[in-house]
């Protein structure tokens, strides 16, 4: 009974990860099914949380249901450890379950992430948790819903190759910068949450199991480890990602990671840093080492 229960401050106790055991039990037989069928959408009965709806409730509810006494947790938002949303969600986490937290992406076997994937590969065995807003692809070209289960069944996905083209036409490339249509296991067609164009190729042949939750859509869906991801693109124009050639991290010197644009507001400088600040501070840790290294040579 007692793993059953999370110990706050006073006398008031929740259920361990906070919702109920029944909700949990749901959930992860609608997290198989979704593990079944590659990148469809799997309804649930997305539950009330102390969050609002639209700030990571269907990624939470996944964690809160897989999660485990012995699991090491990271939470991010938008690569970052230490923004409100990541530090929110996982002191509720941590309130409500007593897990070990990590920022380093290696020793955790569940990271709930907000829009992006993180720069080191992840390995079997390890969870990435997505909070998904927006969990269809085919909105941008049907707003019924009834229309797009029925196209997703059919594999019919016309409509939107249209409007991919209907892009290029118009701007000599796809406008899409995050969530790029992708085609899972070579059938369904799915939302990768808004990740960058730059973290999709992450999720072909990836090692870990990558499950998305959408809580106010109500809709989970999953890539399992080894399985197939190919964005959308035309032979004669090839799928691009983000380019920072010629550009590095101001804190930790990095070249080949996704960096975020900062503006100083008083000096009106512009610089770069690595949008996964866990990264960044492994690699600042190595530069020093191998500096104090040096010294010591020397």
């Amino acid at each position: 009974m007692n793993n059953l229960l999370a110990k706050t401050k006073g006398t008031f106790q929740y259920n361990f990860a906070f919702i109920d055991e029944g909700s949990k039990r749901e959930i992860r037989r609608k997290i198989l099914k979704a593990i079944a069928i590659p990148g469809h959408q799997v309804p649930f009965a997305s539950r009330e949380l102390p969050i609002a709806r639209g700030w990571g409730t269907g990624g939470l509810q996944i964690t809160m249901s897989i999660i485990g006494p012995d699991d090491v947790l990271k939470v991010i938002d938008q690569g970052c450890d230490g923004s409100v949303n990541a530090v929110s969600l996982r002191n509720l986490l941590v309130k409500t379950t007593g897990v070990r937290t990590t920022f380093d992406s290696r020793e955790a076997t569940i990271i709930q992430t907000r829009h992006r994937i993180p720069e080191i590969p992840l390995k079997e065995g390890q969870i990435l948790v997505y909070q998904v807003p927006l969990p269809e692809p085919l909105r941008r070209v049907e707003p019924r819903e009834t229309e797009t289960r029925r196209m997703h069944g059919e594999s019919e996905y016309s409509p939107l190759w249209v409007s991919l083209y209907e892009d290029i036409v118009k701007w000599q490339a796809v406008s899409i910068g995050a969530s790029y249509p992708c085609r899972v296991n070579e059938h369904y067609i799915m939302a990768p949450s808004p990740i960058p164009k730059y973290d999709i190729n992450k999720l072909n042949m990836a090692e870990n199991l990558n499950l998305f939750g959408a809580g106010r859509e109500k809709r989970i869906y999953a890539v399992p480890p080894y399985t197939k991801v190919e964005p959308l693109q035309f032979s004669d124009k090839p799928f691009t990602i983000e380019d920072f050639s010629g550009l590095s991290c101001r804190r930790c010197g990095a070249r080949n990671t996704f960096l975020d644009e900062i503006y100083d507001e008083e000096t009106g400088e512009k610089y770069y840093v690595c949008s996964d600040t866990g990264n960044c501070d492994l690699l600042r840790q190595k530069n020093q080492e191998e500096l104090r290294d040096e010294h010591d040579c020397a």
